[in-house]
Formats: structure tokens, C-alpha cells, sequence
């Protein structure tokens, strides 16, 4: 299992110091920077899982830092302030800062925070994640193509053949059920399909339409095939 990486950047070697050790101590890889500039040399060559950040350092103060990382990254920061100044809080989670804790920090605590962020950092990456493209469902019927996802059907040359929802609903019965004889009345209820008309002549209509469509000799029908005084067959290439 990888160890997550952190970075501690603040300019006292004993805090870093401090920090560090605890940390590793607890399973993270840790990288110990004393400002802004060495922390941007790190990065690049790795990068980290979460930054704990102190906003008080000479030169380039954590505020800036936190702005140029949340302006460019996700990655996941934590302050730390030795004032406790309510307006650096405040302007810090406002930057983007993911949490803050008062110098002297205790250090179950801060681990504490450390995992939290942690945790909802990953909850966000998973969110905003693509969910993965899934197969269209594609069904060979005849000289067609039916999609069962778009409810259309197609050519092999890719055009779109017109089809109305009834049409759709009784090939989609007739796929679903390869080589099974379907009474015409199980036909409509599996179609949804009833209306006014006599369920017969309903369903004799729709499926001459359709062998038009997709038979290679409609007058010879032999993908959905009539079985006499039963209903009808759809039978596979």
C-alpha cells in the first residue's frame, strides 16, 4: 500500500521537526520545506496528498502560497498559524485553505484533521470522477441493427431507420425472447401496446411494418417468422 505524502512547510526546523516525525510515525511519507520556493522544487518531482502549511514565514507568507496552490491544484491544505489571527483564518479558508489549527499545534489533533481532509478530499475526487462509459446494448435483428439504449434502429451503413415506440416495443419483446413463439396477446402485454383496435389486427399491423424493415425479403419473412394459429417467432441469424 502506498503511503500517502505529505508536506510540511514551515520555516522552524524544530516544528517541522516535530511534525514530521509524528507523521511518519503514523504511516505518511513525509517531506520536510522550510518556504514557499523549496516546496515548489519538490513538486517538481512528486505530488503531495495534503500540505501542512505555515501562514507566518519570512518572505513569501503561507496566504500567497495558498493562493498560487489553489489557483493551479485540488491538492488538500492545512494551516497552520502561530497568531491565531481570525482575519488570516478567515482569508485563508476564503483562499481555499481546507482547515487551520493554532501554533503550538497538538499533534493528535492535527493528525485528526489531516485525515478528515483526507477523507472528504477523496469523497470530492470520487464525485467529481466520470462515471465509466457502459457498452451500448445492440441487438442483430435482420438486415438491422436495433439499439436498445436509443430505441432506434439502424443499417450497416449507420443510418437510422424510422421507427415509432410501438414498433420499438414489440421488437424489444421479440429480442428478449429469441425463438420463444409469443401469442399475440402476449405480445401486447410484454409491448405495453393495447389500444382500441382488436388485439389481432393490432399486432398483424405493427409486425408487417416491421418486416419491412428489417427482413431481407419481406414476403418471405424469416427473421420474425408467423407460427399459424399461435402468434410469432423471432429467430436469430
Amino acid at each position: 500500500m502506498v503511503e500517502p505524502r505529505i508536506f510540511v512547510v514551515d520555516d522552524e526546523p524544530e516544528t517541522r521537526e516535530l511534525i514530521g516525525d509524528y507523521l511518519a510515525m503514523n504511516g505518511y511519507c513525509v517531506r520536510l520545506l522550510d518556504g514557499g520556493a523549496s516546496m515548489r522544487k519538490q513538486m517538481e518531482t512528486e505530488r503531495p496528498d495534503l500540505i501542512v502549511l505555515d501562514l507566518n514565514m519570512p518572505g513569501e507568507d503561507g496566504l500567497s502560497i495558498v493562493r498560487s496552490l489553489k489557483s493551479s491544484t485540488d491538492i488538500p491544505v492545512i494551516m497552520l498559524t502561530a497568531t491565531a489571527s481570525l482575519v488570516d483564518r478567515v482569508v485563508g479558508l476564503e483562499l481555499g485553505a481546507d482547515d487551520y489549527l493554532a501554533k503550538p499545534c497538538e499533534l493528535r489533533e492535527l493528525l485528526a484533521r489531516i485525515r478528515s481532509v483526507m477523507r472528504r478530499a477523496l469523497a470530492q475526487a470520487a464525485a467529481r470522477a466520470p462515471e465509466p462509459a457502459q457498452p451500448r446494448r445492440e441487438v442483430r435483428i435482420g438486415t438491422k441493427w436495433l439499439d436498445l439504449d436509443a430505441q432506434s434502429l439502424r443499417g450497416e451503413d449507420g443510418e437510422e431507420q424510422p421507427l415509432v415506440h410501438s414498433e420499438f416495443s414489440l421488437l424489444k419483446a421479440f429480442v428478449e425472447n429469441p425463438r420463444r413463439v409469443l401469442s399475440r396477446e402476449r405480445l401486447l402485454d410484454l409491448a405495453s401496446a393495447r389500444d382500441s383496435e382488436p388485439f389481432d389486427r393490432a399486432v398483424d399491423v405493427r409486425i408487417t411494418r416491421i418486416r419491412k424493415k428489417i427482413e431481407p425479403d419481406p414476403a418471405r419473412p424469416t427473421v420474425i417468422r408467423t407460427v399459424r394459429g399461435v402468434g410469432y417467432m423471432f429467430s436469430p441469424d
